[in-house]
């Protein structure tokens, strides 16, 4: 028999694909009535408490932290403050509503309820067979959650456990980089795959102030140039942060085998299509520079 090698980049995509179904729960009204029922009102505050509570009830210091590119001052306002409304178990029982009837108005009955679904829940779960632990906060919380009976939940868990496996990797990578919260933020726009300035200055409490003080210090360092764009050097301090984050992030792909890769890779595709064609996401999101 012979064994596919394992393309390197294969892991990426696969992730991405994984990662952009788990995102639509963010931007989905479900969410944010279901955090309402047990409390949480603020925008910001549904967003720190429903990716945060499986860590329990943490203060603002781990909240920014963990989540390393929202401003200090702005996780201050609403953690610890958000356990007061709603208990980390509420705001999990809530999320995991919201996430299923996001997932049955987006994907449909036919497709929550079929046997590609259950199998990627299978291949996906497959997956996190090999996620590590060590230094991964956000993912070893939502390890000690319990896994879903229903195939379309069970795939988002598996989801999220991926993604935050590889997202505390990459985080790790931004500050061997000596890239700050801001400046990570910043660079990953300037590659065209980012989100926009202004979406980061709405969601993530920094002032335009504060992002052309870390363009400044980007541009001393070489890494861009008066316009705003990558020099050479960004570009390639950009693709050695997403090759090192793909090397620490291999072992669940690699354990799935290049094989199951391409297949779970092939059906959250159909998924993210489906839900993209439902307007999981806002038009603005992605919006140019």
């Amino acid at each position: 028999m012979t064994t596919v090698a394992l393309d390197p980049r294969a892991g990426r995509h696969c992730h991405s694909t994984l990662n952009s179904l788990h995102a639509t729960h963010y931007f989905s009204p479900d969410l944010g009535r279901e955090l309402g029922a047990v409390g949480v009102t603020h925008p910001r505050a549904v967003n720190f408490a429903v990716r945060a509570a499986a860590l329990g009830p943490v203060g603002a210091g781990a909240v920014t932290a963990t989540f390393y590119n929202y401003k200090h001052t702005l996780v201050a306002r609403h953690v610890p403050a958000v356990w007061e409304s709603a208990t980390p178990e509420q705001v999990l029982a809530a999320r995991t509503r919201a996430v299923d009837s996001t997932l049955r108005r987006q994907l449909g009955a036919d497709v929550v309820a079929s046997a590609e679904m259950a199998e990627a829940a299978r291949l996906a779960l497959r997956a996190t067979e090999a996620c590590s632990r060590s230094a991964r906060p956000l993912y070893s919380a939502h390890a000690d959650l319990p896994v879903p009976e229903e195939p379309h939940l069970a795939y988002w868990h598996a989801a999220t456990l991926l993604r935050e496996h590889r997202g505390d990797g990459h985080l790790a990578v931004l500050m061997a980089a000596g890239l700050d919260g801001l400046e990570a933020m910043v660079t990953h726009t300037a590659t065209g795959k980012g989100m926009s300035p202004q979406w980061v200055l709405d969601t993530r409490g920094w002032s335009r102030e504060d992002w052309d003080a870390a363009a400044g210090r980007l541009r001393e360092r070489g890494l861009l140039d008066e316009d705003g764009e990558l020099t050479e050097q960004g570009r390639a301090l950009r693709q050695e942060i997403e090759r090192e984050t793909d090397r620490l992030d291999r072992a669940p792909y690699a354990h799935l085998g290049a094989d199951g890769v391409a297949r779970l890779t092939e059906l959250g595709t159909g998924f993210v299509r489906t839900a993209l064609a439902a307007g999981a996401f806002p038009a603005d999101l992605l919006a140019k520079r």
